[in-house]
């Protein structure tokens, strides 16, 4: 059973800075392509980003925006990291475990989108009443 490794493949430290960051970049594209909900997310930002701009928001709103932006983004990919972990160990097995895991992993993600609606709410709702 070979679990998707290749005998040609690396397994140990990337060599270089470059390398490290081009793997990196290889990830992004992958959670681009295969993951629903980080595009979702992105998209998300991509608007709020563009109403921030249009709003005319202060530097300190934006970096308020930004950071929830990025948590977001953060908890989407610890939570792909989890879920893809908890899929290798178990594979087509029902766990309960494995369940709890991955619920518990999403609800991190939803905790930062109630995180970012609060934000945005203290930041564009006193702007849209004025």
């Amino acid at each position: 059973m070979n679990m998707g490794l290749k005998d040609n493949k690396q397994v140990g430290k990337n060599k270089s800075f470059l390398a490290s960051l081009f793997h990196a970049l290889r990830g992004i594209a992958a959670l681009l392509k295969n993951e629903r909900n980080f595009r979702f997310h992105l998209s998300v930002a991509v608007v709020v980003i563009v109403f921030s701009f249009w709003m005319k928001i202060r530097v300190t709103e934006w970096l308020w925006i930004l950071l929830a932006i990025f948590a977001v983004l953060i908890a989407e990919v610890i939570n792909t990291l989890c879920e893809s972990i908890v899929d290798l160990v178990v594979g087509k097995r029902y766990n309960e475990l494995a369940k709890r895991t991955k619920d518990i992993a999403a609800g991190g993600v939803v905790i930062a989108v109630i995180f970012a609606v609060i934000v945005g709410l203290i930041i564009f709702l006193p702007a849209l009443f004025n």
